[in-house]
């Protein structure tokens, strides 16, 4: 394992940490300066972690971070701060640390954090460490390799493919994959949402229109079908098609001829149709919603996607890309997750699916506190409280991969934060009725002094356990100074 390195010109803050960190055999190495740091890591050195503090002659800690995080993304480093430099502690956590220790410090406290950001760093370097490119898509489970061995049979051919699957699992995806592994590759890949269009406008959108076939229609215009001439035509919810239209698609699906809206003379296209839906075409004939035989013309191969239930063991991988790609469409440092985090995913049922994952990944890349994310930042929905959040928007939204392209909204996002934001009930304050009035009703003494020690007790060990312990953060989220908060923990006997 590669040595932790120390930078501070304080010599007594480093000899501390050097005989400490020394007694739980951990190599060390000191600086004064960030200026000698970068000269080590001129001649190809690097440590597991480097704890550095914030003011020092010769340099910045924020300044060194930045140019540290330029070479190695993935190096933990921890930021050494007084109290007056909390606000440099927040650039810092901006500019990728792992961490901040604020000092003076409780020695045994920085050697667990210290070993904490080891064990994240030795971790992420089994892990790959730097994933520079992930693959298109991703799925290590039995369902998911059944996927890809399928578009690899399809790889040479151009034959209809209806792929079916709950919403969210990522059929645009696999449609764009047998594209490109296709004799088609270089044509173009054209997806339309046939539910997302007003039924009015589906017809133009799929044929195209002549000028003045309808008010508004100032131009001629090109259909989809026409769009995708050479190349693949993607049928995202096809059984949401109005029925009458489902006639015409019939009609070029058999003869690759139709007619522009308005139009009088047959056009041809030359396409390959690839169809997706989430609902049972088989039920939706019997309905007499879907015609039969576009069916049968429809389902020449079926591919089915599974649920994310039923691929398990593909959440660590897919929950870390989506934690890479929301920090990089964010502009952020990448977090990470704990296993502890991790093994809590794998337990949620995901209704929603991988779109689900993604925007809790996204949430989190947001909404969780520190650089690490461990199980108690993860949305309420996956600690078994309440109801799922991302359900019920991702199994109403469009259609989104495995490895999405496209940034979740910030509607989205909103929606997945706003009930950990949503106003407290009145449950505790009947609990407190209840307390005050037994208190008051058998004469129990100072019950104003007890009741306000319990609630006391309570918000700061709340705030206490939110912040990983860091009083002077739970102080200012509390809003009260720091001496208070220090006042009250001696005073409540937190400290035990």
């Amino acid at each position: 394992m590669k040595p932790i390195w120390i930078v501070d010109d304080d010599q007594s803050i480093r000899f501390v940490l050097e005989k400490a960190l020394a007694r739980e055999d951990l190599a060390v190495r000191s600086f004064t300066n960030p200026r000698d740091v970068l000269a080590a890591m001129d001649e190809n050195d690097e440590p597991q972690v480097l704890v550095s503090d914030i003011r020092m002659p010769g340099g910045s800690g924020i300044e060194l971070l930045s140019k540290v995080k330029e070479r190695h993304p993935g190096l933990p480093v921890i930021i050494m701060t007084a109290y007056s430099d909390l606000d440099s502690a927040v650039s810092a956590f901006q500019g990728g640390a792992f961490e901040y220790l604020p000092k003076p410090f409780d020695v045994p406290k920085a050697v667990e954090l210290i070993r904490r950001a080891v064990e994240e760093s030795l971790r992420e370097e089994v892990r790959d460490g730097a994933q520079a490119q992930m693959p298109e898509m991703l799925g290590q489970a039995p369902a998911m390799q059944d996927v890809f061995r399928a578009i690899g049979r399809l790889s040479q051919s151009v034959v209809t493919v209806l792929i079916t699957g709950e919403s969210g699992t990522g059929k645009e995806l696999v449609a764009g994959a047998l594209h490109k592994h296709s004799p088609r590759a270089n044509g173009p890949f054209v997806a339309i949402n046939t539910a997302a269009i007003p039924k009015d406008l589906l017809e133009s959108e799929l044929f195209g229109h002549e000028r003045g076939a309808f008010t508004g229609a100032q131009t001629t215009r090109r259909g989809r079908f026409e769009q995708a001439d050479g190349g693949t035509l993607f049928l995202d919810e096809i059984g949401d098609m109005p029925f009458d239209l489902q006639t015409r698609l019939l009609r070029v699906l058999s003869d690759g001829q139709f007619y522009r809206v308005g139009g009088h003379n047959p056009m041809r296209a030359n396409v390959r149709v690839i169809a997706a839906t989430h609902q049972n075409l088989e039920d939706r004939v019997k309905q007499g919603v879907f015609r039969e035989d576009l069916f049968h013309r429809l389902n020449v191969i079926r591919l089915r996607l599974p649920a994310l239930r039923e691929r398990r063991e593909d959440v660590p991988s897919l929950a870390k890309f989506f934690l890479q790609k929301s920090a990089r469409e964010l502009g952020v440092e990448t977090k990470r997750i704990t296993d502890a985090a991790v093994a809590r995913l794998m337990k949620f049922d995901f209704p929603g699916n991988v779109r689900q994952l993604e925007n809790i990944c996204h949430w989190l890349t947001v909404m969780a506190p520190a650089q690490v994310i461990e199980p108690k930042d993860l949305p309420p929905e996956l600690m078994g409280e309440g109801t799922p959040r991302a359900a019920a928007p991702a199994a109403e939204a469009a259609e989104a991969p495995p490895v999405a392209h496209a940034v979740p909204q910030a509607a989205a996002v909103a929606e997945v934060a706003a009930p950990a934001a949503s106003a407290p009930g009145g449950d505790w304050l009947s609990g407190l009725e209840q307390d005050a009035r037994q208190m008051l009703l058998s004469g129990a003494p100072e019950v104003w002094d007890a009741l306000t020690r319990k609630f006391e007790a309570q918000l700061i060990h709340t705030a206490l356990e939110i912040t990983r312990g860091r009083r002077i953060e739970a102080a200012q989220k509390l809003g009260i100074g720091r001496n208070t908060i220090t006042r009250k923990i001696q005073e409540l006997g937190l400290d035990d």
